[in-house]
């Protein structure tokens, strides 16, 4: 699973780097429909306090306090600088990425839990926007803007990882212009989601071929000459 986000200081702090992590328990960190509400928040704020975050989404401090310390014991976020008394979370890094060691069968589990949170966060905003956009629309040059898109192809797993690593990039161009003054005029915040993964019928069936090649071999060996 990767997510990828940008702010207008990312070009000038180090350490607003990408988040790259196999570890199952940083997966499980993030692994929470709230807590992927926060981190678009501090995102999208460069920071925020336990009570500016609870307000806009409507929970209470002490919720929002719980679920930024395990944030942060993910490293996902840290302490900004104190307002006086406040004491504000900001992220740390610029985009994550939670894909999984193929040879760890507990982080595939986290990384596909986590992505599928997304999924649904995702589908559910697409398919509100979809139905209730047409009606606010009154600018009729976004209609060519919005599109859902689907294909079918056969590729190997290496082109389908390369293939993750060029839509990945697809927004780089669009990079720093959180900041208003980086944004030609007309510009208005868009949304990306897609997702990429082998068929799953297909994954199915080579596994079954691949289960009864071994059942005959195995029938083979036992027969005599």
């Amino acid at each position: 699973m990767s997510e990828t986000t940008a702010s207008p200081e990312d070009q000038d702090q180090p350490g607003r780097a990408e988040y790259r992590s196999t570890d199952p328990a940083v997966m499980r960190a993030l692994a929470h429909p709230l807590r992927i509400e926060i981190m678009e928040i501090l995102d999208e704020v460069t920071e925020a306090t336990a009570s500016e975050i609870a307000a806009k989404l409507d929970q209470s401090v002490a919720n929002c306090s719980f679920h930024l310390r395990i944030l942060a014991g993910g490293r996902f976020i840290e302490r900004a600088e104190p307002r006086g008394r406040e004491k504000p979370w900001r992220s740390i890094h610029k985009s994550r990425d939670m894909r999984p060691d193929r040879d760890d069968p507990t982080g595939i589990a986290e990384s596909t839990e986590l992505g599928a949170l997304y999924v649904q966060r995702e589908a559910a905003r697409v398919i509100k926007f979809l139905r209730e956009a047409p009606a606010y629309m009154k600018d009729r040059t976004w209609v060519p803007a919005v599109t859902v898109n689907t294909s079918t192809f056969w590729a190997t797993p290496e082109e389908m990882a390369e293939l993750a690593e060029d839509i990945k990039e697809l927004v780089d161009r669009f990079e720093g212009r959180r900041d208003p003054a980086n944004r030609p005029a007309g510009a208005t915040k868009g949304r990306f989601f897609a997702t990429l993964n082998p068929d799953l019928d297909e994954l199915l069936a080579r596994a079954q071929d691949v289960e009864a090649a071994g059942d005959n071999a195995d029938g083979s060996s036992d027969q005599a000459p």
